[in-house]
C-alpha cells in the first residue's frame, strides 16, 4: 500500500502554521517541527497574557481610586465598603475613570458614600 503525505490539505496545513509563524526569527519562521512548537507556545504565552492583563488593569484601577480616596483622607476597603451599603453598583473601571477624569462627579459619589462610612 502506497503511504499517502496529504496532498493539497497537508500543504494548506503547513502553509497556514508557517503563516501563524511569519516574523519569529530563524528556524521558528522556517521549519515546521519549530514553527509549530514556536506558534504553541506563543498561544500558550497569550492566553497566559490575558489574564494577567485584567489583573494589571484591576490594580491600575484600585491603585487610582486610592490616590483619590487618599487626598479625602478616606481608606479605600472602607470607601468599597460604603460602596455596598449605599447599594451604588458602580464598578472600580468606572469609579477610576471618574476619579482620573472628572472629579467633581466622583466627588458627588463621595458625598452620597460618606454618611456609610464607620
Amino acid at each position: 500500500m502506497m503511504r499517502i503525505k496529504g496532498g493539497p490539505r497537508g500543504h494548506r496545513r503547513k502553509v497556514k502554521l508557517l503563516g501563524l509563524a511569519r516574523g519569529y526569527r530563524g528556524a521558528r519562521s522556517k521549519l515546521l517541527k519549530k514553527a509549530s512548537e514556536a506558534v504553541v507556545r506563543a498561544g500558550e504565552h497569550a492566553f497566559a497574557g490575558r489574564k494577567i492583563r485584567r489583573r494589571d488593569f484591576r490594580q491600575l484601577w484600585i491603585a487610582r481610586l486610592n490616590g483619590a480616596l487618599y487626598a479625602e483622607n478616606i481608606m479605600y476597603s472602607r470607601f468599597i465598603a460604603g460602596l455596598k451599603k449605599a447599594s451604588i453598583l458602580l464598578d472600580r473601571k468606572s469609579l477610576s475613570e471618574l476619579a482620573y477624569s472628572d472629579m467633581d462627579s466622583f466627588k458627588a459619589v463621595l458625598d452620597v458614600v460618606k454618611p456609610h462610612l464607620k
